[in-house]
């Protein structure tokens, strides 16, 4: 999944940032209610959402 970003377009990198986000909310809101299956779900998501804001960045750059 790491590099499978690169291909998007920029609104398709939007709608999936979107996305990410609202996973890493409802993930967090879980963590803090005690219901979290994997934690280390958060951190890959948190870290996806910072690739895809650096691709995000690169498009308007460009």
């Amino acid at each position: 999944m790491r590099n499978s970003f690169k291909d998007l377009s920029y609104r398709e990198l939007l709608a999936k940032r979107e996305e990410l986000v609202k996973r890493y909310q409802e993930l967090r809101f879980q963590k803090v209610v005690g219901h979290l299956d994997n934690p280390l779900e958060v951190r890959t998501l948190r870290r996806n959402i910072a690739r895809l804001n650096f691709l995000i960045h690169n498009h308007r750059e460009a």
